[in-house]
Protein backbone atom coordinates (compact mmCIF):
# COMPACT_ATOMS: atom_id res chain seq x y z
CA UNK A 1 0.00 0.00 0.00
CA UNK A 2 1.36 3.41 -1.09
CA UNK A 3 -0.81 5.88 -3.36
CA UNK A 4 -2.59 8.17 -1.92
CA UNK A 5 -5.12 10.76 -3.54
CA UNK A 6 -5.62 14.55 -1.51
CA UNK A 7 -8.11 16.25 -2.31
CA UNK A 8 -7.47 20.03 -1.27
CA UNK A 9 -4.04 21.84 -1.53
CA UNK A 10 -5.05 24.36 1.94
CA UNK A 11 -3.10 24.21 5.07
CA UNK A 12 -4.50 20.28 5.41
CA UNK A 13 -3.88 19.21 2.11
CA UNK A 14 -0.24 20.50 2.51
CA UNK A 15 -0.02 18.75 5.69
CA UNK A 16 -1.25 15.77 4.08
CA UNK A 17 1.06 15.72 1.62
CA UNK A 18 3.68 16.22 4.03
CA UNK A 19 2.90 13.32 6.24
CA UNK A 20 2.47 10.54 3.61
CA UNK A 21 5.99 11.54 2.89
CA UNK A 22 7.47 10.99 6.06
CA UNK A 23 5.83 7.93 6.35
CA UNK A 24 6.89 6.61 3.11
CA UNK A 25 3.85 7.04 0.99
CA UNK A 26 2.97 8.01 -2.48
CA UNK A 27 0.78 11.41 -2.09
CA UNK A 28 -0.85 12.79 -5.08
CA UNK A 29 -2.74 16.30 -4.39
CA UNK A 30 -5.34 17.68 -6.31
CA UNK A 31 -6.33 21.42 -6.04
CA UNK A 32 -9.10 22.62 -8.02
CA UNK A 33 -7.53 26.48 -7.88
CA UNK A 34 -4.37 27.62 -8.80
CA UNK A 35 -2.44 28.02 -6.01
CA UNK A 36 -1.72 26.30 -2.77
CA UNK A 37 -3.01 28.04 0.04
CA UNK A 38 -7.25 26.91 0.62
CA UNK A 39 -9.19 29.81 2.39
CA UNK A 40 -6.21 31.88 2.80
CA UNK A 41 -5.58 32.46 -0.82
CA UNK A 42 -7.54 35.69 -1.56
CA UNK A 43 -9.53 36.18 -4.55
CA UNK A 44 -11.58 39.39 -5.49
CA UNK A 45 -14.56 37.91 -6.31
CA UNK A 46 -16.33 34.33 -5.19
CA UNK A 47 -16.26 31.07 -6.79
CA UNK A 48 -19.02 28.43 -6.62
CA UNK A 49 -17.28 25.33 -4.86
CA UNK A 50 -14.31 27.67 -3.25
CA UNK A 51 -13.96 29.13 0.58
CA UNK A 52 -14.42 32.99 0.29
CA UNK A 53 -12.81 35.53 2.47
CA UNK A 54 -13.02 39.16 2.10
CA UNK A 55 -9.80 41.42 1.96
CA UNK A 56 -8.99 42.68 5.42
CA UNK A 57 -9.41 39.11 7.28
CA UNK A 58 -6.64 38.82 9.50
CA UNK A 59 -5.65 35.35 11.27
CA UNK A 60 -7.14 34.93 15.31
CA UNK A 61 -4.50 32.90 16.34
CA UNK A 62 -0.85 34.21 16.81
CA UNK A 63 2.49 32.90 14.82
CA UNK A 64 3.78 31.39 17.48
CA UNK A 65 0.57 29.11 18.11
CA UNK A 66 -0.44 28.84 14.05
CA UNK A 67 2.56 27.41 12.89
CA UNK A 68 3.81 24.40 11.20
CA UNK A 69 5.42 22.63 14.29
CA UNK A 70 8.84 22.49 12.33
CA UNK A 71 8.80 25.75 10.37
CA UNK A 72 8.52 28.70 12.95
CA UNK A 73 6.98 31.90 10.94
CA UNK A 74 9.75 34.33 10.18
CA UNK A 75 10.83 37.07 13.29
CA UNK A 76 9.53 40.01 11.43
CA UNK A 77 6.19 38.53 10.60
CA UNK A 78 3.66 40.30 13.11
CA UNK A 79 2.10 38.03 15.83
CA UNK A 80 -1.77 38.49 14.41
CA UNK A 81 -1.18 38.16 10.29
CA UNK A 82 -3.37 39.98 7.29
CA UNK A 83 -4.34 37.25 4.91
CA UNK A 84 -1.74 38.00 2.61
CA UNK A 85 1.02 37.61 4.78
CA UNK A 86 -0.40 34.14 5.80
CA UNK A 87 -0.65 33.24 2.10
CA UNK A 88 3.26 34.38 1.78
CA UNK A 89 4.12 31.62 4.91
CA UNK A 90 2.07 28.60 3.67
CA UNK A 91 3.85 29.48 -0.06
CA UNK A 92 6.83 29.29 1.77
CA UNK A 93 6.07 26.23 3.55
CA UNK A 94 5.18 24.08 0.38
CA UNK A 95 8.74 25.38 -1.29
CA UNK A 96 10.95 24.47 1.79
CA UNK A 97 9.07 20.97 2.05
CA UNK A 98 9.27 20.63 -1.59
CA UNK A 99 5.75 19.76 -1.69
CA UNK A 100 4.90 21.27 -4.67
CA UNK A 101 6.13 18.63 -7.18
CA UNK A 102 3.08 16.51 -5.60
CA UNK A 103 0.06 18.69 -6.47
CA UNK A 104 -2.08 18.85 -9.69
CA UNK A 105 -3.05 22.20 -10.44
CA UNK A 106 -6.56 23.19 -12.27
CA UNK A 107 -8.13 19.93 -11.15
CA UNK A 108 -11.24 18.54 -9.36
CA UNK A 109 -12.42 15.92 -7.50
CA UNK A 110 -15.32 15.03 -9.18
CA UNK A 111 -15.96 11.33 -7.37
CA UNK A 112 -14.48 9.21 -5.03
CA UNK A 113 -15.62 5.47 -4.86
CA UNK A 114 -14.88 2.26 -3.16
CA UNK A 115 -14.10 -0.40 -5.46
CA UNK A 116 -15.81 -3.69 -5.83
CA UNK A 117 -12.56 -5.50 -4.13
CA UNK A 118 -12.89 -2.83 -1.70
CA UNK A 119 -13.63 -5.33 1.63
CA UNK A 120 -9.67 -6.69 0.35
CA UNK A 121 -7.67 -3.96 -0.94
CA UNK A 122 -9.47 -0.85 0.73
CA UNK A 123 -8.96 0.77 -2.66
CA UNK A 124 -10.53 3.70 -4.37
CA UNK A 125 -11.59 4.54 -7.51
CA UNK A 126 -11.11 8.34 -8.00
CA UNK A 127 -12.29 10.57 -11.09
CA UNK A 128 -10.77 14.02 -11.51
CA UNK A 129 -11.51 16.56 -13.96
CA UNK A 130 -9.23 19.05 -15.73
CA UNK A 131 -10.06 21.71 -18.63
CA UNK A 132 -13.28 19.49 -19.11
CA UNK A 133 -12.15 15.87 -19.62
CA UNK A 134 -12.48 13.66 -16.60
CA UNK A 135 -10.05 10.87 -16.15
CA UNK A 136 -9.89 8.24 -13.48
CA UNK A 137 -7.26 6.46 -11.48
CA UNK A 138 -7.02 3.59 -8.79
CA UNK A 139 -5.46 5.08 -5.10
CA UNK A 140 -4.74 2.86 -2.03
CA UNK A 141 -6.03 5.48 -0.03
CA UNK A 142 -7.96 8.78 -0.17
CA UNK A 143 -7.15 12.11 2.61
CA UNK A 144 -10.26 14.93 2.49
CA UNK A 145 -8.80 17.75 2.79
CA UNK A 146 -11.48 20.60 2.42
CA UNK A 147 -10.83 21.93 5.88
CA UNK A 148 -13.79 23.70 7.80
CA UNK A 149 -15.47 24.12 4.59
CA UNK A 150 -16.48 27.81 4.20
CA UNK A 151 -17.72 26.50 0.70
CA UNK A 152 -21.33 26.50 1.03
CA UNK A 153 -23.19 28.99 2.48
CA UNK A 154 -26.00 28.58 5.01
CA UNK A 155 -29.02 30.78 4.20
CA UNK A 156 -32.06 30.34 5.94
CA UNK A 157 -34.17 32.70 3.96
CA UNK A 158 -37.17 30.60 4.81
CA UNK A 159 -36.79 31.52 8.44
CA UNK A 160 -37.31 35.30 8.02
CA UNK A 161 -40.92 36.27 6.98
CA UNK A 162 -41.41 38.47 4.42
CA UNK A 163 -37.74 38.27 3.50
CA UNK A 164 -39.71 37.87 -0.32
CA UNK A 165 -40.93 41.44 -0.37
CA UNK A 166 -37.61 43.21 0.76
CA UNK A 167 -36.64 45.11 -2.20
CA UNK A 168 -32.96 45.74 -1.16
CA UNK A 169 -30.05 43.03 -1.67
CA UNK A 170 -29.44 40.16 0.03
CA UNK A 171 -26.90 37.82 0.09
CA UNK A 172 -24.11 35.79 2.21
CA UNK A 173 -21.32 37.23 3.57
CA UNK A 174 -19.42 34.39 1.71
CA UNK A 175 -19.82 37.32 -1.41
CA UNK A 176 -18.89 39.98 0.97
CA UNK A 177 -14.79 40.95 -0.33
CA UNK A 178 -14.44 45.03 0.98
CA UNK A 179 -16.67 47.87 2.46
CA UNK A 180 -16.23 50.43 -0.55
CA UNK A 181 -19.50 48.76 -2.11
CA UNK A 182 -21.61 50.24 1.14
CA UNK A 183 -20.24 53.46 1.67
CA UNK A 184 -23.66 55.43 2.65
CA UNK A 185 -25.99 52.63 3.02
CA UNK A 186 -27.50 51.17 5.65
CA UNK A 187 -26.80 47.77 6.35
CA UNK A 188 -28.42 45.19 8.42
CA UNK A 189 -26.25 42.02 8.93
CA UNK A 190 -27.92 38.77 10.58
CA UNK A 191 -25.65 36.82 12.49
CA UNK A 192 -22.60 36.71 15.16
CA UNK A 193 -19.90 35.10 13.60
CA UNK A 194 -16.59 36.16 12.80
CA UNK A 195 -17.66 37.24 9.58
CA UNK A 196 -20.40 39.14 10.48
CA UNK A 197 -19.20 41.89 13.32
CA UNK A 198 -16.34 42.52 10.99
CA UNK A 199 -19.14 44.74 8.37
CA UNK A 200 -21.60 46.53 10.07
CA UNK A 201 -25.02 46.65 12.34
CA UNK A 202 -25.91 43.42 13.83
CA UNK A 203 -29.10 41.44 14.55
CA UNK A 204 -28.42 38.31 16.55
CA UNK A 205 -30.57 35.80 18.13
CA UNK A 206 -28.47 34.48 20.40
CA UNK A 207 -25.56 36.78 21.13
CA UNK A 208 -21.66 35.72 21.39
CA UNK A 209 -18.54 36.34 23.41
CA UNK A 210 -16.29 39.17 22.30
CA UNK A 211 -13.08 38.62 22.75
CA UNK A 212 -10.29 40.72 21.92
CA UNK A 213 -6.67 39.51 19.79
CA UNK A 214 -4.75 41.61 22.33
CA UNK A 215 -4.83 39.75 26.12
CA UNK A 216 -3.55 41.09 29.31
CA UNK A 217 -0.17 43.08 29.88
CA UNK A 218 -0.67 43.55 25.80
CA UNK A 219 0.21 39.73 25.06
CA UNK A 220 -1.81 37.36 21.93
CA UNK A 221 -5.08 36.00 24.17
CA UNK A 222 -3.76 32.55 22.89
CA UNK A 223 -0.79 32.99 24.47
CA UNK A 224 -2.00 33.60 27.66
CA UNK A 225 -5.02 31.23 27.86
CA UNK A 226 -4.02 27.99 26.05
CA UNK A 227 -1.61 26.37 28.53
CA UNK A 228 -1.48 22.84 29.66
CA UNK A 229 -1.53 24.20 33.63
CA UNK A 230 -4.84 26.26 32.55
CA UNK A 231 -5.86 23.50 30.52
CA UNK A 232 -5.53 21.08 33.89
CA UNK A 233 -7.79 23.38 36.17
CA UNK A 234 -10.40 23.93 34.09
CA UNK A 235 -10.70 19.99 33.47
CA UNK A 236 -10.35 18.94 36.86
CA UNK A 237 -12.06 21.95 38.95
CA UNK A 238 -15.77 21.78 39.77
CA UNK A 239 -17.52 22.90 37.11
CA UNK A 240 -19.68 25.92 38.94
CA UNK A 241 -15.66 27.28 39.14
CA UNK A 242 -14.45 26.81 35.98
CA UNK A 243 -17.86 28.28 34.78
CA UNK A 244 -17.06 31.66 36.45
CA UNK A 245 -13.98 31.53 35.71
CA UNK A 246 -14.95 30.83 31.55
CA UNK A 247 -17.53 34.07 32.09
CA UNK A 248 -15.30 36.37 34.11
CA UNK A 249 -12.39 35.70 31.57
CA UNK A 250 -14.90 36.71 28.54
CA UNK A 251 -16.09 39.88 30.35
CA UNK A 252 -12.27 40.72 31.05
CA UNK A 253 -12.86 43.23 28.59
CA UNK A 254 -16.59 44.65 28.83
CA UNK A 255 -19.63 43.19 30.11
CA UNK A 256 -21.31 42.03 27.48
CA UNK A 257 -24.75 41.90 29.09
CA UNK A 258 -24.43 46.44 28.85
CA UNK A 259 -23.85 45.75 25.05
CA UNK A 260 -26.53 43.67 24.17
CA UNK A 261 -23.85 40.93 23.33
CA UNK A 262 -24.50 38.28 26.35
CA UNK A 263 -24.49 34.96 25.33
CA UNK A 264 -27.96 32.64 26.11
CA UNK A 265 -25.77 30.24 27.60
CA UNK A 266 -22.37 31.74 28.79
CA UNK A 267 -21.00 28.66 29.93
CA UNK A 268 -20.48 26.59 26.84
CA UNK A 269 -17.63 26.93 25.17
CA UNK A 270 -18.55 27.80 21.66
CA UNK A 271 -16.40 29.69 19.46
CA UNK A 272 -16.21 33.60 20.81
CA UNK A 273 -15.75 36.62 17.88
CA UNK A 274 -12.80 37.67 17.69
CA UNK A 275 -12.60 41.60 17.01
CA UNK A 276 -10.74 44.42 18.54
CA UNK A 277 -13.47 47.57 17.57
CA UNK A 278 -16.80 46.17 17.96
CA UNK A 279 -17.00 47.36 21.71
CA UNK A 280 -15.68 50.79 20.55
CA UNK A 281 -18.27 50.77 17.30
CA UNK A 282 -20.71 50.01 19.88
CA UNK A 283 -20.11 52.75 22.30
CA UNK A 284 -19.48 55.49 19.52
CA UNK A 285 -22.67 54.58 17.88
CA UNK A 286 -21.66 53.60 14.78
CA UNK A 287 -22.94 49.90 15.56
CA UNK A 288 -26.05 48.36 17.37
CA UNK A 289 -26.91 45.29 18.28
CA UNK A 290 -30.33 43.64 17.69
CA UNK A 291 -32.22 41.04 18.81
CA UNK A 292 -33.17 38.31 16.26
CA UNK A 293 -35.62 39.59 13.30
CA UNK A 294 -39.54 38.66 13.36
CA UNK A 295 -40.11 40.17 9.91
CA UNK A 296 -38.82 41.95 6.95
CA UNK A 297 -41.39 44.57 4.93
CA UNK A 298 -40.53 45.98 1.64
CA UNK A 299 -37.92 48.17 3.15
CA UNK A 300 -37.69 47.76 6.65
CA UNK A 301 -37.45 44.84 9.23
CA UNK A 302 -38.91 44.79 12.76
CA UNK A 303 -37.05 42.94 15.58
CA UNK A 304 -38.54 40.89 18.18
CA UNK A 305 -38.53 43.57 20.75
CA UNK A 306 -40.99 45.27 18.44
CA UNK A 307 -38.09 48.05 17.13
CA UNK A 308 -38.02 48.75 13.92
CA UNK A 309 -34.65 49.60 11.07
CA UNK A 310 -36.26 51.17 8.35
CA UNK A 311 -34.73 52.42 4.85
CA UNK A 312 -32.75 49.26 4.46
CA UNK A 313 -30.18 49.23 1.61
CA UNK A 314 -28.83 45.78 2.03
CA UNK A 315 -28.85 42.80 4.18
CA UNK A 316 -25.88 40.95 4.69
CA UNK A 317 -26.54 36.64 6.05
CA UNK A 318 -23.51 36.27 8.33
CA UNK A 319 -25.25 32.57 9.28
CA UNK A 320 -22.16 30.37 8.95
CA UNK A 321 -22.12 27.25 6.31
CA UNK A 322 -23.38 23.77 6.14
CA UNK A 323 -21.00 21.27 4.39
CA UNK A 324 -20.73 18.86 2.27
CA UNK A 325 -18.84 16.12 0.43
CA UNK A 326 -20.40 16.11 -2.68
CA UNK A 327 -17.99 13.51 -4.69
CA UNK A 328 -18.64 10.95 -2.01
CA UNK A 329 -21.44 8.26 -0.99
CA UNK A 330 -23.39 9.45 2.15
CA UNK A 331 -23.17 5.95 3.42
CA UNK A 332 -19.42 7.03 3.82
CA UNK A 333 -19.72 9.96 5.87
CA UNK A 334 -22.99 10.48 7.54
CA UNK A 335 -23.85 14.03 7.18
CA UNK A 336 -27.48 14.32 8.82
CA UNK A 337 -28.61 17.15 11.13
CA UNK A 338 -25.01 18.60 11.21
CA UNK A 339 -23.30 15.87 12.61
CA UNK A 340 -20.40 13.98 11.05
CA UNK A 341 -19.27 10.91 12.12
CA UNK A 342 -16.08 9.98 12.60
CA UNK A 343 -13.57 7.98 14.91
CA UNK A 344 -10.97 10.93 16.51
CA UNK A 345 -12.90 13.54 13.91
CA UNK A 346 -10.53 12.15 11.26
CA UNK A 347 -11.90 8.57 10.12
CA UNK A 348 -15.13 6.99 9.19
CA UNK A 349 -15.63 4.18 11.77
CA UNK A 350 -17.80 2.01 9.16
CA UNK A 351 -15.11 1.41 6.28
CA UNK A 352 -14.21 -2.35 6.12
CA UNK A 353 -10.66 -1.07 5.72
CA UNK A 354 -9.37 2.42 7.41
CA UNK A 355 -8.22 4.07 4.22
CA UNK A 356 -10.21 7.56 4.55
CA UNK A 357 -9.50 9.94 6.32
CA UNK A 358 -11.16 13.84 6.80
CA UNK A 359 -8.27 16.19 7.74
CA UNK A 360 -9.03 19.59 8.66
CA UNK A 361 -12.61 19.51 9.76
CA UNK A 362 -12.35 19.62 13.59
CA UNK A 363 -12.62 22.81 15.00
CA UNK A 364 -11.31 23.82 18.90
CA UNK A 365 -10.43 27.16 20.66
CA UNK A 366 -6.83 26.78 18.92
CA UNK A 367 -5.23 27.08 15.32
CA UNK A 368 -6.21 25.14 12.42
CA UNK A 369 -2.45 24.56 10.95
CA UNK A 370 -0.90 22.84 14.10
CA UNK A 371 -4.85 20.60 14.51
CA UNK A 372 -4.53 19.59 10.83
CA UNK A 373 -0.42 19.00 10.86
CA UNK A 374 -1.26 16.29 14.17
CA UNK A 375 -4.47 15.01 11.98
CA UNK A 376 -2.51 14.20 9.01
CA UNK A 377 0.29 12.41 10.80
CA UNK A 378 -2.15 10.16 12.63
CA UNK A 379 -3.32 9.46 9.33
CA UNK A 380 -0.30 8.30 7.50
CA UNK A 381 0.45 6.40 10.24
CA UNK A 382 -2.91 4.10 10.15
CA UNK A 383 -2.89 4.27 6.43
CA UNK A 384 1.08 2.94 6.30
CA UNK A 385 -0.17 0.71 9.43
CA UNK A 386 2.31 1.60 11.66
CA UNK A 387 -0.97 2.60 14.29
CA UNK A 388 -4.31 0.67 14.20
CA UNK A 389 -7.56 1.64 14.86
CA UNK A 390 -9.75 -0.19 17.27
CA UNK A 391 -13.12 -2.38 16.11
CA UNK A 392 -16.29 -0.56 14.52
CA UNK A 393 -17.91 -1.34 18.12
CA UNK A 394 -15.14 0.15 20.01
CA UNK A 395 -14.80 3.41 17.75
CA UNK A 396 -18.61 3.80 17.51
CA UNK A 397 -18.77 3.65 21.50
CA UNK A 398 -16.17 6.47 21.46
CA UNK A 399 -18.17 8.85 19.02
CA UNK A 400 -21.04 8.14 21.21
CA UNK A 401 -19.62 9.30 24.19
CA UNK A 402 -17.20 12.22 23.37
CA UNK A 403 -20.95 13.92 21.49
CA UNK A 404 -22.50 13.24 24.65
CA UNK A 405 -19.69 15.24 26.52
CA UNK A 406 -18.57 17.67 23.82
CA UNK A 407 -22.27 18.80 22.34
CA UNK A 408 -24.48 18.62 25.45
CA UNK A 409 -22.05 19.76 28.38
CA UNK A 410 -19.76 22.48 27.12
CA UNK A 411 -19.47 23.43 23.21
CA UNK A 412 -24.03 22.99 22.76
CA UNK A 413 -24.65 22.09 19.24
CA UNK A 414 -22.70 23.57 16.34
CA UNK A 415 -21.85 23.63 12.81
CA UNK A 416 -18.57 22.10 13.41
CA UNK A 417 -17.15 19.55 15.44
CA UNK A 418 -15.67 21.88 18.35
CA UNK A 419 -13.51 20.76 21.41
CA UNK A 420 -11.01 21.49 23.79
CA UNK A 421 -7.43 22.20 21.79
CA UNK A 422 -5.16 20.92 24.23
CA UNK A 423 -7.27 17.43 25.05
CA UNK A 424 -7.57 17.08 21.38
CA UNK A 425 -4.10 17.49 20.40
CA UNK A 426 -2.69 15.38 23.12
CA UNK A 427 -4.99 12.56 22.32
CA UNK A 428 -3.88 12.59 18.65
CA UNK A 429 0.01 12.50 19.58
CA UNK A 430 -0.62 10.20 22.63
CA UNK A 431 -1.72 7.95 19.37
CA UNK A 432 1.03 8.74 17.42
CA UNK A 433 3.86 8.61 19.97
CA UNK A 434 4.26 12.22 19.89
CA UNK A 435 3.00 13.21 23.04
CA UNK A 436 5.54 15.01 24.96
CA UNK A 437 6.22 13.38 28.82
CA UNK A 438 6.06 15.86 31.67
CA UNK A 439 7.17 14.31 34.57
CA UNK A 440 10.08 12.79 32.53
CA UNK A 441 10.74 16.40 31.34
CA UNK A 442 11.13 18.04 34.83
CA UNK A 443 13.53 14.95 35.76
CA UNK A 444 15.54 15.58 32.86
CA UNK A 445 14.70 18.72 31.19
CA UNK A 446 13.32 21.49 34.15
CA UNK A 447 13.79 24.32 32.24
CA UNK A 448 12.10 22.90 29.18
CA UNK A 449 9.41 21.43 31.51
CA UNK A 450 8.09 24.46 32.81
CA UNK A 451 7.70 26.38 29.59
CA UNK A 452 5.97 23.33 27.98
CA UNK A 453 3.61 23.05 31.11
CA UNK A 454 3.50 26.63 32.09
CA UNK A 455 3.94 28.53 28.64
CA UNK A 456 1.54 28.56 26.00
CA UNK A 457 1.47 25.26 23.82
CA UNK A 458 2.70 26.09 21.46
CA UNK A 459 2.77 23.44 17.95
CA UNK A 460 6.70 22.75 18.62
CA UNK A 461 5.40 20.61 21.71
CA UNK A 462 4.65 18.05 19.17
CA UNK A 463 7.27 17.86 17.36
CA UNK A 464 9.63 16.84 20.68
CA UNK A 465 9.67 13.40 20.40
CA UNK A 466 8.31 10.50 18.44
CA UNK A 467 7.34 10.34 14.46
CA UNK A 468 8.59 13.59 12.70
CA UNK A 469 11.01 14.77 15.59
CA UNK A 470 12.19 18.14 15.16
CA UNK A 471 15.71 18.82 16.54
CA UNK A 472 14.90 22.30 16.68
CA UNK A 473 11.85 22.02 19.02
CA UNK A 474 13.25 22.56 22.41
CA UNK A 475 14.90 25.79 21.32
CA UNK A 476 11.84 26.72 19.38
CA UNK A 477 9.46 26.70 22.71
CA UNK A 478 12.55 28.64 24.97
CA UNK A 479 12.59 31.30 22.22
CA UNK A 480 9.32 31.37 21.38
CA UNK A 481 8.47 34.63 23.60
CA UNK A 482 11.10 36.50 21.91
CA UNK A 483 9.94 36.36 18.21
CA UNK A 484 6.55 37.20 19.89
CA UNK A 485 8.05 40.24 20.86
CA UNK A 486 10.27 40.95 18.21
CA UNK A 487 7.85 43.20 15.76
CA UNK A 488 6.28 44.79 18.30
CA UNK A 489 9.97 45.67 20.04
CA UNK A 490 10.18 48.77 17.08
CA UNK A 491 11.08 51.29 19.67
CA UNK A 492 13.61 50.77 21.89
CA UNK A 493 12.47 52.42 25.67
CA UNK A 494 13.55 51.86 28.99
CA UNK A 495 11.73 49.98 31.87
CA UNK A 496 9.43 52.26 34.00
CA UNK A 497 9.87 49.77 36.57
CA UNK A 498 13.69 50.46 37.74
CA UNK A 499 12.94 54.34 39.05
CA UNK A 500 10.02 52.45 41.06
CA UNK A 501 12.20 49.97 42.54
CA UNK A 502 15.13 52.36 43.26
CA UNK A 503 12.30 54.98 44.71
CA UNK A 504 10.91 52.24 47.21
CA UNK A 505 14.57 51.14 47.95
CA UNK A 506 15.40 54.92 48.86
CA UNK A 507 12.19 55.24 50.88
CA UNK A 508 12.70 51.96 52.45
CA UNK A 509 16.41 52.76 53.67
CA UNK A 510 15.66 56.72 54.50
CA UNK A 511 13.00 55.13 56.84
CA UNK A 512 15.56 52.92 58.35
CA UNK A 513 17.63 55.44 58.81
CA UNK A 514 15.49 57.70 60.66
Amino acid sequence: MGSVAIAGAGISGLASIRSCLEEGLEPTCFERGEDVGGLWKFLDHAEEGRASIYRSVFTNSSKEMTCFPDFPFPDEFPNFMHNNKLQEYITAFAKEKNLLRYIQFKTLVSSVNKRPDFSFTGQWDVTMERDGKKESAVFDAVMICSGHQHVYPNLPKESFPGLKLFKGKCFHSWDYKEPGPFKGKRVLVIGLGNSGCDIVNISSRSGSWVISRVWHDGYPWDMMTITRFETFLKNNLPTVITDWWYTKQMNARFKHENYGLMPLNGALRKEPVFNDVLPACILCGTVSIKPNVREFTETSVIFEDGTVFEAIDCVIFATGYSYAYPFLDDSIIKSRNNEVTLFKDIFPPVLEKPTMAVVGFVQSLGAAIPTADLQACCTARVIKGTCTLPSIKDMMHDIREKSVFSSTSRFGKSNTIQMDYIVYMDELASFTGAKPNIPWLFLTDPKLALKVYFSPCSPYQFRLVGPGKWPGARNAILTQGDRMLKPITTRVVGSPLKPVVISAVSVAVFLALF
